[in-house]
């Protein structure tokens, strides 16, 4: 069963190859990819050799609370990050290279790839998060002898069957992994019944929760607020971590908005930045005049793409309410916490399917879900019509957040055990 994984994998890498060349967020690291890693990528010297992995940049940016207790535990250990995308490996050398000893680019799940990777890199234990669930990684790790956990783990009910299937027909991944460090009980409940051993499984939470400290004031607050053009005095929305499909909803709304709400600025900050031209064609075909902060927006345009990495949460302090994305579509929304952990009111649409426990957490407390773009439109007018309701909704959504912690001494608890074994 694993050979028809093996060969698949290869069959589609050999097809879609050109496409991921091609990529903007993929196209980097090529060599890497395919688990050849040159010396100097890989930290050498005795020390547990610790492996964390995230897709993303928002991945590795919930992962980073456990960098330093990891630290505190094991000093002498090598830290090694890795990630799919080229924004979350530009991300992880601006903001994480201080904690961590590299930070390479995942191999793609190739039989020879993973093989190759895990030689470079021995790890002791590997950490991956979320669903990433890379069956011959994870194979190649377990055979050299690394310890495998899941963080922040958590399995989608509606693709229940398609998982079952999956596991089915190539041999259930789940056996490989050594702990299952779940977000929810019904998640746990979940990877129980895909195949992972009882024995194997806890549930300590989300470590997003512990990486959502509110920024202070800085000198950073007025260069944003300059770089996107916004005067000092103005309202502004801001829409974070748009999909495509969302944007021409939020436009429209923006546009029945400003009739009411007079000099309204109009942040929009998509999911992946190389959608920023398109979304700024999506402005000017709205009849609206945009800009690129990238640019310095400078004509002052009412509406603006925030098309820079690691100053959304820094944007959203900005903010006078805001609207988060991946909602309104299939995606199953994005971190609504990020906004709340800056004080700000936080709408979002109906499609939180993987956000469920940040929903539980914000909802009446500062946290507002709409179900369509009318919805939208009727509660953010009535907001902004009543200024002196934002800044306690603000409030309140700030002290929801700072009431959720402690995932990541939980699971370094957890990990230091399994090490130790």
């Amino acid at each position: 069963m694993r050979l028809l994984y093996v060969l698949a994998t290869w069959l589609a890498f050999v097809v879609v190859f050109p496409v991921l060349a091609l990529m903007k967020k993929t196209r980097d690291g090529a060599w890497q990819r395919l688990g050849f890693y040159p010396p100097s990528a890989v930290p050498q010297g005795p020390g547990p050799r610790i492996w964390l992995h995230g897709a993303s940049a928002g991945d590795l940016l919930a992962l980073s609370p456990m960098i330093d207790r990891l630290r505190g535990r094991f000093p002498d250990a090598k830290v090694i990050v890795s990630t799919i995308t080229n924004t979350g490996h530009l991300m992880a050398r601006e903001r994480l290279m201080k904690k961590i000893d590299a930070v390479v680019y995942a191999p793609w799940d190739l039989w020879g790839a993973t093989r190759r990777a895990v030689r470079a890199i021995r790890p002791d234990l590997l950490v991956l998060e979320y669903t990433e669930i890379w069956p011959n990684l994870i194979r190649a790790a377990h055979r050299a002898g690394a310890k495998v956990a899941l963080t922040n783990g958590r399995f989608s009910a509606r693709h229940l069957s398609r998982y079952r299937a999956f596991f089915c027909a190539i041999g259930n991944p789940l056996l490989d992994v050594d702990l299952f460090l779940m977000r929810e009980e019904d998640e746990a409940e979940r990877a129980l019944s895909l195949g992972a051993l009882r024995q194997r499984v806890q549930v300590t939470g989300n470590t997003k929760f512990d990486a959502l400290a509110p920024l202070e004031q800085a000198v950073e607050d007025h260069a944003l607020r300059e770089a996107l053009g916004v005067p000092r005095d103005a309202k502004v929305w801001i829409a974070g971590s748009t999909h495509e499909g969302e944007e021409e909803l939020l436009l429209e709304v923006y546009r029945r908005l400003v009739k009411e709400h007079p000099g309204l600025r109009f942040v929009i900050a998509p999911r992946y930045l190389e959608r920023a031209e398109r979304v700024l064609g999506l402005v000017t075909a709205a009849g609206l005049h945009g800009g690129r902060r990238s640019k310095g927006n400078p004509e002052g345009a009412p509406v603006v793409i925030l098309d820079s990495i690691g100053e959304l949460a820094r944007a959203y302090r900005l903010a006078t309410l805001v609207f988060v994305g991946g909602s309104f579509t299939s995606r199953g929304g994005q971190n609504i916490l990020e906004p709340a952990a800056q004080g700000r009111p936080v709408l979002f649409g109906p499609h939180m399917e993987n956000f469920r426990d940040s929903v539980q957490v914000l909802v009446g407390r500062g946290g507002i879900q709409v179900n369509d773009a009318e919805h939208l439109w009727r509660v953010t007018s009535d907001l902004l019509a009543r200024p002196d309701s934002l800044g306690p909704l603000g409030e309140l959504a700030r002290s929801a957040v700072l009431q959720v912690s402690g995932a990541s001494d939980r699971n370094v608890e957890a990990l230091a055990k399994l090490v130790a074994a």
